[in-house]
């Protein structure tokens, strides 16, 4: 399982790496933030999780991220191709699910006053793409693909807009929760992608 779990993560960045270069989709249903506006440090008492979408393919379809409060998805960011966002939460256990044809998900066991990152990539679908949602070791992010994604994400953020696609699109995300959901929880623990503690500065 564990060697399954390297392949995944060296194919996801070989993937990131060789869309550096793509498209970048457009800023729909979120607002781009002002450059004084950025936040890369979580409130005090806080955890911080900083979600990046790198890689171009698939530009033309957005994926929609939540976290999962009592199984019920709250939306938390719509990531574009080339697009980043932060999620403020409270420190302690979460749950991240990524929308797109389907759903995938991440844990996370997030500490106070750390700030942690996430990778939104983007795979082969039946009908469009699909996305997986992985975390970001503190091995990877002294790389320069990360330091790469970092500078060519552009900065975004929630809007009345996303509040509104949220509303009309929440019947369908709840389903593909409990569907994927269901899924996922039989998957062995080492390949059930989460954010530990050790991942966080």
């Amino acid at each position: 399982m564990k060697r399954l779990t390297n392949y995944f993560s060296i194919a996801l960045l070989l993937l990131i790496t060789t869309s550096l270069v793509g498209c970048s989709g457009s800023v729909k249903n979120m607002r781009v933030v002002s450059q004084d506006s950025i936040v890369t440090s979580p409130k005090p008492g806080k955890s911080l999780v900083i979600f990046m979408r790198p890689s171009g393919m698939g530009f033309a379809i957005q994926s929609s991220v939540f976290k999962v409060v009592n199984e019920t998805p709250e939306l938390v960011g719509i990531a574009a191709a080339k697009k980043q966002f932060a999620c403020e939460v409270d420190p302690g256990e979460h749950l991240f699910m990524v929308v797109g044809e389907s759903a995938d998900f991440m844990s996370a066991e997030l500490q106070a006053d750390k700030t942690y990152y996430a990778y939104v990539a983007p795979r082969m679908g039946l009908w469009k793409a699909r996305f997986s949602v992985t975390p970001v070791t503190p091995e990877e992010r002294q790389t320069d693909t990360f330091k790469e994604c970092q500078s060519g994400c552009e900065w975004v953020e929630l809007s009345e807009e996303s509040a509104n696609w949220a509303a009309s699109n929440a019947e369908d995300v709840q389903t593909k929760y409990l569907e994927y959901h269901a899924k996922w929880m039989t998957k062995h623990l080492s390949d059930r992608p989460k954010l530990t503690p050790r991942d966080g500065i």
